[in-house]
């Protein structure tokens, strides 16, 4: 029997295990890039409780109590940032990221037109999963540290805006 994880909205009590997903999910990445500090692995506990606190759309993923990943959006104009989508690096392949990001698609797609969103250039399984969502590369540039990121967008469809 699969057991689909409970997707919710998170509160600040949840800042804590969202951080330990978020760096456990990052290791990775960092490695490929030979950079331990991407933003997501350097944000402070009391960033992540003032990202809960604030107007930023946070959802998690729960197997029973425990936290196996979240994701971030901040609505700016049109557009839908989405942003720290990570995922316990156990549960990567059962389906948390995508249920993730569709679920911060569908809680921010009555206010916008478009979702955006980074990865790292070179990191094809990012960008596969992203393609498969629907996710195009637009460009490219240079986060703080050099490292090259792909910017990608979707276009949100008539049915998910309620349109």
């Amino acid at each position: 029997m699969i057991i689909e994880p409970r997707i919710a909205p998170a509160d600040v009590t949840d800042a804590g295990e969202i951080l330990t997903v978020q760096r456990a999910a990052y290791v990775t990445e960092a490695q490929r890039y030979a950079d331990p500090f991407l933003p997501p692995l350097t944000e402070t506990l009391d960033e992540v409780r003032a990202a809960l606190a604030g107007p930023t759309t946070v959802l998690t993923a729960r197997l029973g109590d425990r936290l196996v990943g979240s994701v971030r959006a901040h609505v700016d104009g049109d557009t839908a940032h989405i942003g720290r989508l990570s995922v316990a690096p156990d549960q990567h392949g059962r389906g948390v990221g995508g249920r993730l990001l569709r679920a911060v698609e569908t809680a921010c797609a009555a206010r916008v037109r478009r979702f955006a969103l980074f990865t790292g250039a070179d990191t094809e399984q990012n960008l596969r999963f992203y393609h498969r969502h629907g996710y195009q590369v637009v460009g490219h540039r240079p986060d703080a540290n050099g490292i090259r990121l792909a910017q990608l967008e979707k276009a949100v469809s008539p049915a998910r805006s309620g349109a």
